[in-house]
């Protein structure tokens, strides 16, 4: 007798819009098919996912996988191992790579370099630039398109956008949800001089929270005249998180497991530079913000923000050291482990990094344990333990600023489009990353 299903997951605890419950997951030609008490004679393969979590696929959206042109730290193959390695089923990538992502024919290039070659889905940023603003509403909509990505404050690579009239003609030609670094570069060169040679510590003290916010406020200010979608990125300050609070018709909020997790001075007394991102991991009074503004709901989507460079390129005396860490493939497990400690729930989770990015960015067919949609799928068990240790990253920077912590919760397997990429560790190929789709794209 013929299948009726391909794939059957069959009672597990899936987490989902109905809550949380045992139930099975069939799945058909690459999508959900069917959720509830299935018989499992009725499928070609049946995986017995007791006592196991199956979550809606988690969706990372912000990462750097650095090609082309900085292939020496990482490039969309290997990233997207640690992606999936991770629980990650489908990824947003920043265009801050040589030669930057600003035109169509640049997204093109990086839309067929990822197709059948990253292991997970994916949408590409192109940066909002001067030169490209007319632009704009065509490359927002281009197969491939996460949206438009604007650099208020300078980071790695060269796209800062720091004036206020070329911000504001960027925003007001925006269709669709852009995304922003928001720091104040002007505020950032004035404050060089605080930054002390040889002491990462000082790298908040440099990047303080009063260039976080300035920005934001003009940030919000743009969008509120011109009734545009942004999104900040990385919010790491309790200003900002109050300020954000109370302007959220235009305004969504990423925050980053680093910034839940690490907190100054300690960070950079035991991780040095390898501690430094931008914005600064802080102290724990902006952590404290952060967490509250979480429970609050002002905080829409998790990103890992993983940004790889080399240990050569990390152990450069400050500030000559680059600003960046791995984190695709950590984000599921860190995360995890605080939904054991308490500081979360469960739920919470799988909005944070389901649910909310299809909400923002009008994800199509993905975000969901629902059927008719993707059929990808995170399966996690929060009872294991695990030590994070550098050799288990996938990275090609090959080292993770979690390297010795013990977490509880560990991601099992990834599915992608009902494909088993991963479980229990191991990949299962061969790549069939895809772009993700949205319904304001083309």
């Amino acid at each position: 007798m013929a299948s009726t299903f391909d794939l059957l997951l069959k009672g597990g605890t899936v987490v989902n819009h109905d809550g949380i419950g045992v139930r099975d997951v069939a799945i058909r030609g690459g999508r959900i098919a069917a959720i509830g008490q299935i018989d499992q004679s009725l499928a070609g393969e049946v995986i017995d996912a007791k006592g196991l979590h199956v979550l809606p696929g988690v969706i990372d959206t912000q990462v750097h996988f650095r090609e082309p042109g900085l292939e020496h730290k990482e490039d969309l193959e290997t990233g997207s191992r640690g992606a999936v390695l991770g629980g990650v089923t489908a990824v947003f990538e920043m265009p801050n790579t040589k030669p930057l992502t600003t035109t169509a024919e640049r997204l093109a290039d990086k839309v067929a370099r990822a197709r059948n070659r990253m292991f997970c889905d994916f949408a590409f940023y192109v940066g909002g630039t001067r030169e490209n603003i007319d632009q704009i509403p065509q490359l927002e909509r281009l197969e491939g398109s996460a949206g438009i990505k604007v650099f208020m404050g300078s980071s790695t690579g060269d796209l800062l956008v720091d004036d206020e009239a070329s911000l504001d003609r960027i925003i007001g030609a925006l269709r669709r949800r852009a995304a922003f670094h928001s720091e104040d570069e002007a505020r950032l060169i004035a404050r060089m001089d605080v930054r002390r040679p040889g002491d990462p510590s000082s790298h908040p003290e440099w990047r303080d929270e009063e260039a976080a916010i300035i920005s934001t406020r003009r940030l919000v200010r743009l969008a509120e005249k011109h009734k545009r979608r942004v999104h900040v990125l990385h919010v790491s300050t309790a200003a900002e998180m109050a300020f954000l609070a109370e302007h959220k018709d235009w305004a969504s909020v990423e925050v980053t497991p680093h910034h839940l997790t690490l907190v100054a001075p300690e960070c950079y007394e035991t991780l040095g530079t390898y501690a430094q991102m931008n914005p600064p991991v802080r102290d724990e009074h902006h952590r404290r913000a952060i967490w509250e503004g979480l429970a609050a709901g002002v905080v829409d989507v998790l990103g890992s923000d993983h940004a790889p460079h080399t240990r050569e390129e990390k152990d450069h005396a400050y500030p000559a050291s680059h600003s960046g860490m791995t984190g695709v493939q950590t984000l599921v497990p860190i995360m995890l482990d605080h939904v054991n400690a308490g500081r979360l729930s469960l739920e919470r989770f799988v909005d944070l990094t389901s649910h909310g990015p299809q909400r923002l960015f009008g994800i199509r067919g993905k975000g969901r344990i629902a059927v008719g949609y993707d059929a990808d799928l995170t399966v996690v068990d929060l009872g294991r333990e695990e030590v994070i240790v550098d050799e288990q990253v996938a990275s090609r920077a090959g080292w993770t600023p979690y390297h010795g912590k013990r977490v509880k919760g560990w991601p099992i397997g990834t599915f992608v489009r009902g494909r088993r990429v991963m479980w229990d560790g191991e990949i299962i190929g061969p790549a069939h990353g895809a772009p993700v789709g949205f319904l304001e794209g083309l």
